[in-house]
């Protein structure tokens, strides 16, 4: 059995050859092969899986591909079955906002209508209020982090200028031991042969 991810994998890739194809139509030939392979098995896997909103998303996805070749490459053109009707229509979301109030409701209800939209739109409003003090407080946190490693590097970049001063004032020693050495080295040749 097809998993969704692997046809989610060759779906993309195969998408990928055909975009190629297209930019670059004299080496189409190439990819012609390969994509009525990866189609096949596209195809088959979808028929295998069935139905669910990302197979959905895959047969959709399929039949852009198969636009997008036409029946140029595409030796076998059977056609997927049609996806499910869903059982129940999705609700939408959000109701259009109109002004005009209906004129067949009363005062009474037209005013119970106006304060239960109103209560709609406070809770939106609650639950936008919420999300924005979670980004501040997310952007706050991010700020207190940043700070703190501002002030890691700052320490940091103290404590290398302080060595790089020390390996400077070593380095002059050493030299300076060096010159003597040299300036000497025939004296000390001399004591030890002489020993």
């Amino acid at each position: 059995m097809s998993s969704i991810n692997k046809l989610t994998s060759l779906s993309t890739q195969t998408l990928s050859l055909i975009l190629e194809r297209q930019r670059f139509p004299h080496a189409a030939a190439a990819h012609d092969e390969r994509i009525q392979g990866n189609m096949q098995a596209l195809r088959d896997g979808i028929r295998e899986l069935g139905s669910g909103s990302e197979v959905n998303g895959l047969r959709q996805q399929y039949e852009r591909m198969r636009g997008m070749v036409g029946g140029q490459i595409l030796e076998d053109e059977r056609e997927l079955p049609p996806p499910p009707t869903p059982r129940k229509s999705q609700e939408q979301v959000y109701i259009p906002y109109t002004d005009d109030p209906d004129p067949d409701l009363e005062a009474g209800i037209m005013l119970q209508e106006q304060r239960r939209l109103m209560d709609d739109q406070d809770n939106h409003l609650d639950a936008l209020s919420h999300s924005i003090n979670r980004q501040r407080d997310v952007s706050l946190q991010i700020s207190s982090e940043l700070d703190t490693h501002t002030a890691l590097l700052d320490g940091l970049d103290q404590d290398l200028d302080t060595t790089h001063s020390r390996l400077s004032i070593a380095r002059r020693s050493l030299e300076r031991v060096s010159k003597g050495v040299k300036g000497n080295g025939e004296f000390l040749l001399i004591l030890i042969l002489s020993s």
